[in-house]
């Protein structure tokens, strides 16, 4: 499908904007104990007075619990994530005012407990703390600056560590940039790859984004206001300005916004156009590759172990970017040959 790509704001217009008024739901600033510190990864807080989080009679479980946090809304915290943040004996964190500032919002106190920074350039040293406190039997959580972690966040050397010598490691789940954008993208889910920020300098991109090319999976990638107009037009040269994709924004913000179209037509929009915030990149599968029998068989062979005749054929149709009638009857000639 080609066609202008079409700006989807999801909640309000831009600053500046004549239509720009806060919703009713706004979230505006609070204040307390880190009011003065500078905005928070983005933190956008409930409007009204402060609460004090009532966490779970239960006491945490020993081991590393790995917490997903807000990219946003502060409001998209978990309850089962406050209750770690309040009964955990350590906390570490990638940010540590980051998490300051989410706790205090929800009314999470830190009494006497430190908060431990920990992240790619400390690593080393501060792992062998946090193995110490889970050696003595501790509850640690640790978070990251924004989302989920060890998706493009800190924590993967740290969970690597407690599985090594033993601990339990567990995950809260909530947050993430990689599942919003698929979300709302429009694109299909049923199967998708994550492959992070693309590299910096053009040639190297290129590469890179021509092994990405064929894939048969939605692809999702993160990348920098700044370089988002290099990285589309990269992505036309490499994965084609006919494939669908959708560029995210700020998913769960205040002003985000998703727009939706060919590779081609939204590198247009975005060339002369000055971007803020987060972005998400997701692009649709490769389409009408030439399948060999050999591989069709195989995709229909898996695909029917799990599914039913008719339902396995549509599905293989979609992911080779194959006609549905083809591959049904393809799928037909199996079952009778089985």
């Amino acid at each position: 499908m080609t066609g202008e790509a079409k700006p989807v704001p999801l909640n309000e217009s831009e600053p500046g904007s004549a239509s720009a008024e806060p919703p009713e739901d706004a979230i505006e600033p609070v204040e307390g104990t880190d009011a003065d510190l500078p905005p928070a990864a983005g933190l956008e807080a409930s409007p009204g007075p402060r609460h004090t989080h009532s966490p779970a009679l239960k006491p945490i479980e020993p081991g590393l619990h790995f917490l997903a946090t807000p990219i946003g809304a502060a409001r998209d915290i978990t309850l089962r994530a406050l209750d770690i943040l309040a009964g955990a004996d350590l906390i570490a964190a990638e940010d540590t005012r980051t998490l300051r500032h989410l706790m205090d919002i929800h009314g999470v106190p830190l009494g006497d407990r430190q908060i431990l920074a920990y992240h790619d350039h400390n690593g080393e040293q501060m792992r062998p703390r946090i193995l110490r406190a889970l050696a003595m039997g501790k509850a640690v959580a640790y978070a990251s600056e924004a989302g989920t972690p060890l998706v493009a966040d800190p924590g993967y050397q740290l969970g690597r560590a407690a599985i090594e010598a033993g601990h339990k490691v567990l995950a809260a789940p909530g947050p993430s940039a990689v599942l919003a954008a698929l979300t709302v993208s429009g694109l299909p889910s049923d199967r998708f790859l994550f492959a992070g920020f693309a590299p910096s300098t053009a040639s190297a991109r290129l590469r890179w984004l021509e092994d990405l090319a064929p894939v048969a999976a939605t692809v999702i990638l993160y990348e920098s206001p700044k370089r988002i107009s290099d990285l589309l037009g990269a992505l036309v040269q490499s994965f084609g300005g006919e494939r669908e994709a959708a560029v995210c924004r700020e998913l769960t913000k205040r002003f985000e916004e998703v727009t939706r179209g060919p590779l081609a037509t939204l590198a247009a929009d975005f060339a002369d156009r000055a971007v803020k915030g987060e972005i998400v990149v997701v692009i649709d599968r490769a389409r009408g590759r030439k399948a060999d029998g050999a591989d069709l068989e195989a995709a229909l062979k898996d695909a029917l172990t799990r599914m039913r005749l008719k339902d396995a054929a549509a599905a293989v149709a979609e992911t080779l970017g194959l006609p549905k009638r083809e591959v049904y009857q393809a799928a037909l000639r199996l079952g009778t040959e089985d």
